[in-house]
């Protein structure tokens, strides 16, 4: 294990235990900061992916310091090497952005001759990235439907319409909604926790029949796309 541990060339000696304790403060931290993400999120679009690459980044930052340890000329090397991510190619998810910046912090501890540094953040990574992905980090069900609307009548009468799905749901939310001129006719979006998954049917024909209601359509919340 001596000999192992030992296996740093590089111009700065590396304190595994300091090391160990930096990466395991950093993923910590990432988890807090991702947790208060999930619970807070209120917009539109929720990436699940980007939730991963909240725990995941602050443990590579953490590498690519330990890596670094105070050398300038590596500073230098590690920024053309992040270059090339934006080169050429835009990465549209946040978690494979991660998977690039590993390989390349990696690469930079093997080209400065931090062998072991190279293998335990190897070993790391590899570790974290398989546990956040087998126990779903990031995960939520805080809704059942989505559902879409054009309401054609005045916007004082929507007390119908939002009795009809607090009927129907454990919890209303109102993710968008747009008013045309003259303040009549408006397309509206609700997130909906229902009470019964299964009568969607029911609640959709119901909803259908209310007097001002248009076009009316739902998607499953699993199936709502990441944007």
């Amino acid at each position: 294990m001596n000999t192992f541990l030992q296996g740093d060339y590089g111009s700065a000696p590396t304190s595994f235990q300091s090391m160990f304790l930096a990466l395991l403060l950093a993923f910590l931290s990432g988890q807090v900061f991702a947790w208060v993400y999930v619970i807070t999120h209120s917009g539109v679009s929720y990436s699940r992916s980007f939730v991963v690459s909240l725990i995941l980044l602050p443990v590579l930052v953490a590498l690519v310091m330990v890596v670094m340890s105070n050398n300038l000329v590596t500073a230098f090397g590690l920024i053309a090497a992040f270059a090339i991510i934006r080169f050429r190619n835009a990465i549209r998810d946040t978690l494979d952005l991660c998977y690039v910046f590993s390989v390349i912090v990696l690469g930079t501890a093997c080209g400065t001759l931090k062998f072991s540094t190279a293998v335990v953040g190897a070993v790391v990574l590899a570790a974290l990235m398989i546990f956040l992905w087998m126990t779903a980090s990031g995960t939520r069900h805080r809704f059942d439907l989505i559902l879409n609307l054009r309401w054609m009548r005045s916007p004082d009468e929507l007390a119908a319409v939002r009795h009809l799905l607090e009927r129907h749901s454990l919890r209303v939310h109102v993710a968008n909604q747009h008013f045309g001129a003259g303040m009549e006719g408006a397309d509206l979006s609700y997130r909906l926790l229902l009470r019964d998954p299964s009568r969607v049917a029911e609640l959709l024909s119901e909803l259908a029949a209310v007097p001002g209601v248009d076009r009316v359509s739902s998607v499953q919340a699993a199936d709502e796309s990441e944007i």
